[in-house]
């Protein structure tokens, strides 16, 4: 009978753990899981991780598919929790000062930023997450809800909401008035940092939009318009890659599409559930969650999924 060296003309690898990065065909047996892998290519797509605790819409979000946070939001009501996700699984921590829905939000899991919001008003309140408690930070300039915002604890901007036009800074301390976005709206997304950011759709008073800025710290420029106008939209990525999925066109989709930093182009890498107003990673185009959202006026979801690029993926080998 043949073994695999007389097939392939090599032993398999007998190794304690995978190695750090396979080639596509590589075969070794792990001996401390005591698997025997390989290694093929797969195509990208999206895969079913596990729900959050609290199911909500209009929250806020930050981190990586591996360190994400989930923040404030709408069950019904509005709401103050605070959920971590490890790559697996979704902890209930430290819930916000107060109990809050449509949110601005950058940062990551451990140094992030809740930004304005509705809480029976419009509010301009400023929240740090340092990973385990929540502190106060500076104000807004102006009270905005449904805003959009990119970049880090202590470098980000924050734009547009409701029928605002007007780009703010924050520093970590306090937020400064920057600039004019091109286009008054709400429920747009934002992507990258505060010197090199991507917005893109959201909604007018015309109706949603399909356009995309680029903003350099200072200046907006025009990008590439979405493939469908849309609000409510997830975002993964940067300025020059960016995976946009879901929102509202206007009925609920689960569509995905890739911006190259000079123009979108619809992908098949559809979501498993349509889903809007949803919370998302923000640092890339190849590996992004989608969670939380809303399926209808109203209906919450708790459902998580991970996104996946195209590329070397390693496989288990079972024998019944």
């Amino acid at each position: 009978m043949a073994d695999y060296k007389g097939i392939k003309g090599f032993k398999v690898q007998y190794l304690s753990a995978d190695p750090s990065n396979p080639i596509i065909g590589q075969t070794w047996y792990n001996s401390t899981s005591k698997a025997l892998k390989y290694t093929e290519f797969a195509a990208a797509g999206w895969a079913t991780g596990n729900n959050m605790n609290t199911a909500r819409g209009r929250l806020g979000s930050a981190g990586t598919v591996n360190a994400a946070l989930a923040f404030a939001g709408t069950t019904g009501s509005d709401s103050n929790a605070t959920e971590q996700y490890n790559g697996s699984t979704w902890t209930s921590v430290t819930n916000m000062p107060v109990s809050i829905r449509e949110v601005g939000y950058s940062g990551t899991e451990t140094a992030a930023l809740s930004i304005g919001g509705f809480n029976g008003g419009i509010v301009g309140n400023t929240y740090q997450y340092d990973g385990s408690t929540w502190t106060t930070g500076g104000s807004l300039g102006t009270t905005r809800r449904d805003s959009s915002a990119a970049g880090t604890q202590t470098a980000s901007y924050a734009t547009t909401g409701g029928s605002l036009d007007n780009t703010e800074h924050y520093n970590g301390t306090s937020w400064t008035t920057a600039t004019v976005y091109p286009t008054a709206g709400e429920y747009l997304m934002s992507t990258g940092t505060l010197t090199a950011g991507l917005t893109f759709g959201g909604s007018t008073p015309g109706g949603n939009t399909n356009i995309t800025n680029e903003y350099n710290g200072s200046s907006w420029t025009a990008g590439g318009n979405l493939p469908t106008p849309a609000n409510g939209l997830g975002g993964s990525g940067t300025q020059t890659a960016t995976l946009a999925y879901g929102g509202n066109d206007p009925s609920t989709t689960a569509a995905a599409s890739l911006y190259d930093g000079t123009s979108w182009a619809s992908v098949p890498t559809s979501l498993t559930t349509a889903r809007r107003h949803l919370g998302s990673t923000t640092t890339s185009s190849t590996a992004a969650l989608a969670f939380g959202g809303l399926i209808a006026p109203g209906a919450a979801i708790g459902s998580t999924e991970i996104y996946t690029d195209a590329g070397p993926a390693t496989k288990t080998i079972t024998v019944s």
